[in-house]
C-alpha cells in the first residue's frame, strides 16, 4: 500500500475484435518450436512431447493430412495450461464452415458471440458438427467455477466448466492457442488457477486514467486469466468517483457513475470482479480540503496529511455515507477499506501527542484502551458496515494491530504490501498464524511506483517470473511454514500502479511498462509449479501473443 511514498509503460495493447482470426491464417504453417511449452521436466507429461507439425493449407480442418499420428505438444499460452493429455490427430483450427456453437439464449450465450467475434466465425445453436467450437457447462466437472475442460478430437473442439467464468477462460486459450501455433492440439486440457484471486490495483485517484484506458487493461487481463480490478479512487490528491452524497469532495476530472456502471459491466463480462476502494482513516485529504473541522491536530496544533479526527463522529458519517452510495455502483464480492497509514500511529506517543484520541478510546473501549484500540474499532465499525451491505471487507495489513484491546474482525482478508518504510510493520506470519486470510501485493515485486519515490524501480517481470511465489509475502523470503501458505491462505495477488508522482509517466507508458509485469503474475497465480519457459522464452511468447 503507501504513503504519500506508497508504491506502487507505451503502446496500448488493446485487442482489436477479429485479429485473431487474421493472425490465425498467418501462423498456418509456421509453428514455431523455440521456447515451446513442451519443455522437458514439467508436469505435464506433453510438455516433453515432440512439437506437433503444423498444416500448410487453408483454413479448412480437412486439409490436415489425415494419417498424422504423432501425439500433439500443449498449446503455447500465458499462463501455461496445467495438464495436457496429449492424443494422436490432426488438431483443430477455424475452418471455413467453422461455426460456435453454444446455447445463444442460455449463460454461455456472451462467451460464445464475444470469442467468435474473435476468431471471425458464426454463432450457432443446435448439434456441433465436424470443424465447430463448442461451449456447454458440466456443473459436475471437478476444479471449481475457473475450471475448464477443453477436448479435441474428431476434428471439433469443446470447452465445458462447472460455470460461465471457466468456459470464458477455455476461450482465452483457444484464443492463444491459435495465434501461437495457428490450431489447438488433439488431446484434453484439464485446466484451473492455483489462486482465487488474481488482478490488478489501479490508483485513479493520483493519476487519473480514461474509461478507454481502463477497459483496454481490462481486456489485456481477461486474456490472461486475471480476475480483480481494485480502484484506489479515494486519496489525498483527488477524489475520482462522483457523488451525490458529498458532491463536495470530487475532484475533476472524475469517472461518472454511468462511466463506473459501463466499466463494471465490462468486468462481468470479462469475469472481472470490479473492487472499489475508500481508504480511511488516512489517505482522506480530500475529504478535509471540503470539510477542515475533520483535521487530525495533535496537542500542539500541528496537522497530519490525510488524517481524519476519528473522535469527530462527523468522520465516519462520512465515508459511512459514500460505501451506502456506492454500494450498489459495485455489486461484486469485496470492498476495500484500507486502513493504512494512519498517521496518528507513526508518532512515539500516540496517548501523549493525540490526547482527544486517547480520551475517546477510554470513552469506548475502557481505561486500558489506547489510540490503537480507537483505530481498530474504526476499522471494524466499516467492516461491519461493508457485511450489512452484502460485502467481503479487505484492508491493508499496517490497519491491523496486535496487543490491544480491541482486535480486528478475523474475517477482513489482509491485503499485505510489507509497510516497507516502517521497521515495526509485522511480519506476515503473524496474520497467518491468527488464522486471517491474505492477498499479497509484496511492494518489493508487485508495485509499480509513478515516478519511482522512495526507492521503488519499475519492475520488469523478470524478477517476478523467476524469484516471486504467493508465498513470498514480504521481501524475497517465502513465508517458511508452507501448511501457512496454500491457496485456502494465501488467496491470491494483484500487481499495483500507484500514482506518487503522476506526471512521471504518461498512460500509455504505464500500459507498456506493465505488460509483461502483468503477464508474469498470471503465471505465476494460475500455475503454482515452476514456470515451463526460460524467460526469454516467455517474452517471446508474449510478444507473439500481444499480451
Amino acid at each position: 500500500m503507501g504513503l504519500p511514498l506508497r508504491a506502487t509503460g507505451t503502446c496500448v495493447r488493446g485487442l482489436v475484435a477479429g485479429a485473431v482470426g487474421a493472425l490465425v491464417l498467418t501462423t498456418l504453417g509456421c509453428q514455431q518450436t523455440e521456447g515451446g511449452q513442451g519443455t522437458p521436466g514439467t508436469r505435464s507429461p506433453a510438455r516433453s512431447s515432440a512439437h506437433a507439425t503444423t498444416a500448410t493449407s487453408a483454413r479448412s480442418p480437412s486439409a490436415v493430412p489425415p494419417h498424422r499420428t504423432a501425439a500433439a505438444a500443449p498449446p503455447r499460452t500465458i499462463p501455461s495450461v496445467r495438464d495436457f493429455t496429449p492424443a494422436s490427430g490432426p488438431g483443430w483450427r477455424p475452418g471455413d464452415n467453422s461455426r460456435v456453437v453454444a446455447d445463444l439464449k442460455g449463460p454461455l450465450a456472451d462467451e460464445a458471440r464475444m470469442i467468435a467475434a474473435e476468431l471471425g466465425l458464426r454463432t450457432a445453436s443446435g448439434p456441433a458438427r465436424r470443424g465447430d467450437l463448442s461451449l456447454g457447462l458440466a456443473p459436475k466437472e471437478s476444479g471449481g467455477g475457473e475450471a475448464y475442460t477443453l477436448k479435441v478430437a474428431g476434428g471439433r473442439a469443446l470447452i465445458t466448466g462447472p460455470a460461465e467464468a471457466g468456459v470464458f477462460y477455455g476461450t482465452r486459450t483457444v484464443k492463444q492457442a491459435l495465434r501461437s501455433g495457428g490450431q489447438l492440439p488433439e488431446g484434453v486440457i484439464h485446466d484451473r488457477p492455483g489462486r482465487a484471486q488474481r488482478g490488478l490495483n489501479l490508483d485513479i485517484a493520483r493519476k487519473f486514467y480514461s474509461v478507454g484506458w481502463i477497459e483496454a487493461r481490462m481486456r489485456e487481463m481477461a486474456d490472461l486469466k486475471l480476475n480483480q480490478l481494485a480502484l484506489h479512487f479515494s486519496d489525498d490528491q483527488g477524489f475520482r468517483i462522483q457523488s451525490t452524497s458529498h458532491p463536495e469532495i470530487v475532484s475533476s476530472p472524475h469517472l461518472t457513475k454511468d462511466q463506473v456502471r459501463q466499466i463494471v459491466a465490462l468486468g462481468q463480462r470479462l469475469h472481472i470482479t470490479v473492487i472499489p476502494e475508500i481508504d480511511s482513516p488516512g489517505h482522506l485529504g480530500t475529504v478535509i480540503r471540503a470539510h477542515p473541522q475533520l483535521q487530525l491536530r495533535n496537542a500542539g496544533g500541528t496537522t497530519f496529511q490525510g488524517s481524519v479526527d476519528i473522535s469527530n463522529p462527523a468522520a465516519a458519517r462520512i465515508v459511512d455515507d459514500l460505501m451506502r452510495e456506492y454500494a450498489p455502483l459495485f455489486p461484486g464480492r469485496w470492498w476495500h477499506l484500507g486502513a493504512d497509514e494512519y498517521l496518528a500511529l507513526t508518532v512515539k506517543d500516540p496517548q501523549a501527542s493525540f490526547p482527544k484520541l486517547a480520551a475517546a478510546a477510554k470513552r469506548a473501549y475502557g481505561p486500558s484502551a489506547r489510540v490503537q484500540d480507537l483505530v481498530t474499532g474504526w476499522l471494524n465499525d466499516r467492516a461491519r458496515l461493508a457485511r450489512q451491505l452484502g460485502k467481503q471487507p479487505k484492508a491493508w495489513n499496517d490497519g491491523f494491530f496486535a496487543g490491544g484491546v480491541v482486535q480486528p474482525a478475523k474475517n477482513i482478508e489482509v491485503e499485505y504490501w510489507t509497510g516497507r518504510l516502517k521497521e515495526t510493520a509485522r511480519q506476515p506470519e503473524e496474520y497467518l498464524r491468527e488464522g486471517r486470510e491474505m492477498v499479497n501485493l509484496n511492494d518489493s515485486f508487485l508495485y509499480y511506483v509513478l515516478g519511482q519515490p522512495g526507492g521503488f524501480t519499475y519492475p520488469t517481470g523478470e524478477r517476478m517470473y523467476e524469484d516471486w511465489s504467493p508465498a513470498v509475502l514480504r521481501g524475497s523470503t517465502p513465508v517458511a511454514d508452507k501448511s501457512l501458505t496454500g491457496p485456502d491462505r494465501i488467496l491470491g495477488a494483484r500487481f499495483a500502479i500507484w500514482g506518487d508522482r503522476p506526471e512521471a509517466q504518461t498512460p500509455a507508458q504505464v500500459a507498456q511498462g506493465i505488460r509483461l509485469p502483468l503477464a508474469a503474475l498470471a503465471q505465476r497465480v494460475w500455475d503454482p509449479g515452476k514456470p515451463p519457459l526460460s524467460w526469454s522464452d516467455f517474452t517471446r511468447l508474449a510478444e507473439r501473443l500481444g499480451v
